[in-house]
């Protein structure tokens, strides 16, 4: 009788990741596991309760990547703007996760959706150090660069557009310079946002 296959949690993490990472999370389901496993459902069964408990596994390894891409970008010169490109190439790489955790619906302004980031207090400090701007003043004008970058990763995510890694260098870098400079001219004029 031939010994059946052993499956490991992280095998069926890892089968489930892929699936949601090519077809998003409406095409995971546990036959689907089983087939790529070439197996019965009953292996994941043995490693999760049910498939809520996966699929929080798995949005967490999603955070998890998120998160190393956006802590090499703050680890880089200029973080700020390394900021920016790490959040564009996890578009890039991962679009199907990015679709699920940037464009779906939340009810959130974007202040408060920017800021639901664990690591928005670091990209704000980061920011300070490029423009001089106090913290809240940050804060409201990273918003708007923060709007302009989720664009370009949106438009990368979706397929809509195809830049090149230069291309997305030079927008990000002289837009917000543009948009820094334009914020100090309207203060010296008097004005407020």
């Amino acid at each position: 009788m031939p010994k059946k296959q052993q499956f490991t949690k992280e095998d069926v993490m890892n089968t489930a990741f892929e699936i949601v990472k090519n077809q998003g999370f409406e095409g995971l389901n546990a036959r689907k596991i089983a087939k790529e496993l070439n197996s019965s459902v009953h292996p994941i069964f043995n490693h999760y309760n049910n498939m809520e408990e996966l699929n929080k596994a798995i949005y967490e390894k999603m955070k998890n990547i998120y998160h190393e891409y956006m802590l090499k970008g703050i680890d880089k010169e200029n973080s700020y703007k390394g900021t920016g490109l790490s959040y564009i190439k996890f578009a890039k790489d991962y679009p199907e996760f990015f679709k699920l955790m940037f464009m779906g619906k939340t009810n959130l302004n974007a202040e408060n959706f920017m800021m639901s980031d664990e690591i928005s207090d670091e990209i704000i400090k980061a920011g300070q150090k490029l423009t001089g701007f106090s913290y809240e003043e940050q804060k409201r004008f990273h918003v708007k660069v923060w709007i302009f970058t989720h664009g370009i990763a949106s438009l990368i995510a979706t397929k809509t557009v195809d830049f090149t890694e230069n291309e997305i260098d030079n927008i990000l870098q002289t837009t917000v310079r543009q948009m820094v400079l334009g914020k100090k001219f309207e203060e010296k004029k008097g004005r407020k946002e």
